[in-house]
């Protein structure tokens, strides 16, 4: 069957909590928050709670996917919310909002001053934080026969598919299985095999990104 490669999140992370990390530089102070988003309205809850009122600048940069935005916040144009991005992308990160607030100190920094104490700010604040993978995962139900169910569950659990929802019938158990991208071709396969071709597994064509982890339900090796 045709197998949409759906979301590359490949390499990438997203951050276990909110973070920050403060800097003065030329007697500016700057203060980079950060934290994980699983949507605009998230980044943009963020940005509205810690952007300070009485502050020069609040810019901020989040990306979620292939969905980005950036504000300057009346810095010149491309000197601080672009950075901000680019320090997300350049510290391989996503589903991440980022917000520096700068408090001017009565010393110009310029364009190119601008630039790196945005960027650098943003980049040192995700440095610091705890990260975690970001996996794509695909989601398919099958049934099995209590005879099948110790090896499924055994074999999947070797491969990280997790069992999503389990509800027992008179004939064995309905599972709904959570496997990640790149290794959901090859369990199916593996589930046609063990059932003699009884299972033809039906994966859904949207995957859904998620940090490593995050799942809180029963693995197939529990």
């Amino acid at each position: 069957m045709y197998f949409d490669q759906g979301p590359d999140v490949s390499g990438l992370s997203t951050l276990v909590s909110e973070t920050e990390y403060q800097e003065i530089i030329r007697k500016s102070r700057f203060l980079a928050r950060a934290t994980n988003i699983a949507g605009a309205a998230d980044a943009m809850d963020f940005i509205a709670r810690v952007s300070d009122p009485a502050a020069n600048h609040n810019c901020w940069a989040y990306r979620l996917g292939n969905e980005y935005r950036f504000s300057d916040d009346g810095e010149p144009g491309g000197t601080a919310g672009r950075p901000i991005l680019q320090a997300i992308e350049g510290q391989a990160c996503d589903r991440v909002v980022v917000v520096v607030t700068r408090w001017f100190g009565g010393v110009k920094l310029g364009t190119g001053g601008l630039v790196r104490a945005y960027g650098g700010c943003a980049a040192q604040c995700l440095r610091l934080a705890d990260k975690t993978e970001l996996v794509a995962y695909r989601y398919a139900r099958i049934s099995c026969t209590f005879a099948e169910l110790p090896v499924f569950r055994a074999r999947l659990g070797e491969l990280g598919v997790r069992i999503e929802d389990e509800s027992f019938t008179a004939e064995g158990v309905d599972w709904q299985l959570a496997a990640p991208q790149d290794v959901a071709p090859r369990a199916g396969q593996l589930l046609t095999d063990i059932s003699r071709g009884r299972l033809q597994v039906e994966w859904q064509d949207d995957a859904e990104t998620l940090p490593a982890g995050r799942r809180d339900q029963s693995s197939a090796s529990s």
